[in-house]
């Protein structure tokens, strides 16, 4: 079982940065391939940006250029730099765990975990 905890959010103006941070718990998986979701009011949760362990970052459009994800595999951490925040970038934030590789083997297990989300509000 994991884990996640997310924090950071807040309310800026447009324009303004935020920096989201999430933390995963136990001590089975070593290394984390993970996502960014968000999810506005009256819309679906959609995909933001997701990162692998071993390289690759995939943006969604309407973020990229804006926000950078990074990792620290070592402190079972996730962050994301928000820059240039726009309203339409409210929305509850949650980190996502797309694939775990466990400390004792190696091997990849396609697991699914959210966290409770954070709240990000951008005004106009």
């Amino acid at each position: 079982q994991v884990q996640l905890v997310e924090f950071g959010g807040g309310s800026v103006q447009a324009g303004g940065s935020l920096r989201l941070s999430c933390v995963a718990s136990g001590t089975t998986y070593c290394k984390y391939d993970m996502s960014w979701y968000r999810q506005a009011p009256g819309k679906q949760r959609e995909f933001v940006v997701g990162i692998k362990s071993v390289g690759g970052i995939t943006y969604a459009d309407s973020v990229n250029g804006r926000f950078t994800i990074s990792q620290d595999n070592a402190k079972k951490m996730l962050y994301l730099q928000m820059n240039s925040l726009k309203p339409e970038d409210t929305a509850m934030y949650f980190c996502k765990t797309d694939r775990l590789q466990s400390c004792f083997d190696g091997k990849w297990f396609p697991l699914t975990y959210w966290g409770q989300g954070t709240q990000v509000t951008v005004s106009s």
